[in-house]
């Protein structure tokens, strides 16, 4: 792969260079090595592991070359987002639970993807039902690693490892480090590659203290959330309980949240984050099951409700923000009656409220729905120019659009929502009658 190659790349990804990270593990000395990549969230991992197997794929062949496993659907369908953005002449196919499974095999029988993603149980299903060929996969990537073994999945990872009978090469890739590395991984003489610099991550993230007067932090939330302007923040709880209590309260207090955990369906969590993404709902009330894996660029603050069950969780909650370089804000809400754990100074500096907050106006953009999607040939291109030609908008009406298998979901201004629905009620998607309205959890 030239250097042109790799312009192009970057300009279709939106980015004007490699970070230091993403250069040493494109280095060719490395092409053929095992590797251990120790890295933060948000700091362009994805990208860094991709790139190289641009270097190893093979043209002219109908068999999978390259597994990627994720611990979660959000993270194997953030890895497969950004392979189809690099737009190589290779497919990648991703697979996962809540998914169809007839759609998948199908897929994977009649058109087979270079590149495999996938969560660890939904892939080893499909090869003990004869869909995956294991034999001709020779390189293996395990994302999240660390998450992947705390979350249970060290059984289906070790079934599927011991089927890639073919493997040339291993990548493991983690935010925290190992001591000893599993021995079912069959990994051999590791290069390990350490970009866990937390002094630099420190400098770049800023901690607050929040005193709460009230065991119940419900108040000092909204009071916070209301200083910060509609920037976007992600409010962390301990429980899935917890986070739709939040939510509901901060929703009768006119806040615009989205919520987000693993008790919802996978539709509902979707939902939840293409709007929290595209500036629709400036907040999301989450568990943990958000402070890894998820494509949330732009996340200024983050706030912990409850306090963290341990320094990991802490860690990984605040990787949400100050990502790619750039600088963000945590706060710990905190009553009297709790102490700080002990990875925790004593000296966090106490946020002081402005004298004077407003109540938070209501976000610019509304999400829309379309009830059409991939499987009818739509593209973003298609939503675009007829929301422009037929909705009577321009291009600053218009925000992020995303387009699923079967449906679509475009940002639209809250001011042109009303003319927007009127003027395409009943109207034609590419000579396809649909479903167009504002888009509800």
């Amino acid at each position: 792969m030239n250097q042109s190659n790799i312009k192009q790349i970057l300009h279709n990804l939106k980015i004007e260079e490699l970070n230091a990270m993403q250069q040493a593990l494109s280095n060719p000395e490395l092409r053929t090595k095992d590797i251990i990549l120790l890295s933060p969230t948000g700091s362009g991992k994805t990208l860094g592991f991709l790139l190289p197997l641009l270097n190893i794929l093979v043209n002219n062949t109908t068999s999978v070359q390259t597994m990627i496993l994720a611990p979660s659907r959000e993270l194997a369908l953030q890895i497969d987002s950004v392979f189809k953005s690099m737009k190589t002449m290779w497919k990648s196919y991703c697979c996962y639970g809540g998914h169809s499974f007839q759609e998948e095999k199908k897929s994977l029988l009649q058109n087979t993807p270079s590149i495999l993603i996938g969560t660890p149980g939904r892939i080893a299903d499909h090869i003990r039902r004869g869909n995956i060929i294991p034999t001709t996969i020779q390189t293996l990537i395990i994302d999240e690693f660390d998450k992947s073994l705390e979350l249970g999945f060290e059984d289906e990872m070790e079934e599927i490892i011991s089927q890639l009978t073919s493997l040339k090469k291993r990548m493991l890739i983690s935010a925290t480090d190992m001591e000893v590395v599993p021995a079912f991984t069959r990994i051999n003489s590791p290069v390990k590659l350490n970009f866990l610099n937390a002094e630099n991550e420190e400098e770049r993230l800023k901690l607050w203290r929040v005193s709460s007067p009230e065991k119940d932090k419900i108040d000092t939330l909204f009071k916070l959330l209301s200083s910060l302007n509609g920037k976007q923040s992600i409010v962390f709880a301990n429980h899935r309980d917890s986070a739709q209590r939040i939510h509901k309260l901060l929703k009768e207090k006119g806040i615009y949240g989205e919520i987000y955990h693993g008790g919802m369906e996978q539709p509902e969590r979707e939902l939840s984050l293409i709007k929290f993404r595209n500036g629709s709902s400036n907040v999301l009330i989450s568990t943990d099951l958000a402070s890894r894996g998820l494509d949330i660029p732009a996340v200024e603050h983050i706030i912990h409700y409850h306090l963290p069950v341990n320094e990991e969780a802490f860690t990984h909650r605040n990787g949400r923000t100050a990502r790619w370089e750039r600088k963000g804000d945590s706060y710990l809400i905190i009553n009297e009656s709790e102490s700080l754990p002990d990875y925790l100074s004593a000296n966090i500096e106490e946020y002081m409220f402005p004298e004077k907050i407003n109540r938070p106006s209501k976000p610019e953009w509304v999400t829309i729905y379309i009830g059409r999607g991939k499987k009818d040939k739509l593209n973003k291109v298609d939503v675009v120019g007829f929301l422009y030609k037929k909705g009577m908008l321009s291009r600053e009406d218009v925000g992020p659009v995303e387009v699923k298998e079967h449906t679509s979901f475009v940002a639209v201004k809250r001011n042109k929502v009303n003319q927007l629905l009127t003027l395409v009620s009943g109207e034609k998607i590419k000579g396809m009658k649909t479903i167009f309205r504002e888009s509800h959890n």
